[in-house]
């Protein structure tokens, strides 16, 4: 055994305690990034949690998603860009003969990365052009007004792990 402390004891992404139920394929989390539609976010002010869910896109490396300019989420990214991410694919419950054995089939992913303002107008066009694109087939152009409105935010993940049940 090796005596050196795990640096990762104690974080949220050290090691699972159900190794069995994590999925270690990038693909696998790829593929559940890319074919969700909500993202829930975590945020924190001064030790007080504060969690919304978003719209969002996943381009292979970061997550998006917009905003208005100002509110409450907006005003906690300003001071704390820290954030906690969570994707899930809920698909049911596997039942049991006893209740408290009763288990979601789930497949999830959980992260952690520090949130970005998107000021480049290019990034920010094509992450909304993509947005919507992951709803319909329609084909917008944005009101110059309406950009000016929007803040794009990017994650740029720090760590995120993948867990799946009854697959």
């Amino acid at each position: 055994m090796n005596s050196v402390a795990n640096p990762m004891a104690g974080h949220p992404h050290g090691e699972m305690r159900r190794d069995e139920r994590e999925i270690t394929d990038p693909q696998q989390i790829d593929a559940l990034l890319r074919g969700g539609r909500v993202m829930y976010i975590a945020l924190s002010q001064q030790n007080v949690p504060f969690m919304v869910p978003v719209f969002y896109v996943w381009n292979g490396t970061a997550l998006y998603f917009h905003s208005a300019r100002s509110g409450t989420k907006i005003r906690i990214l300003k001071e704390n860009s820290a954030v906690c991410f969570a994707v899930s694919q809920y698909e049911g419950v596997i039942e049991d003969d006893i209740a408290c054995d009763f288990e979601a089939r789930h497949r999830t992913v959980i992260g952690l990365g520090n949130a970005c303002f998107v000021d480049d107008d290019a990034e920010k066009l094509t992450m909304l052009h993509q947005l919507m694109g992951r709803f319909t087939d329609k084909k917008f152009t944005f009101p110059e007004a309406n950009l000016k409105a929007t803040q794009v935010i990017r994650i740029d993940i720090t760590s995120m792990k993948g867990k799946q049940h009854g697959f």
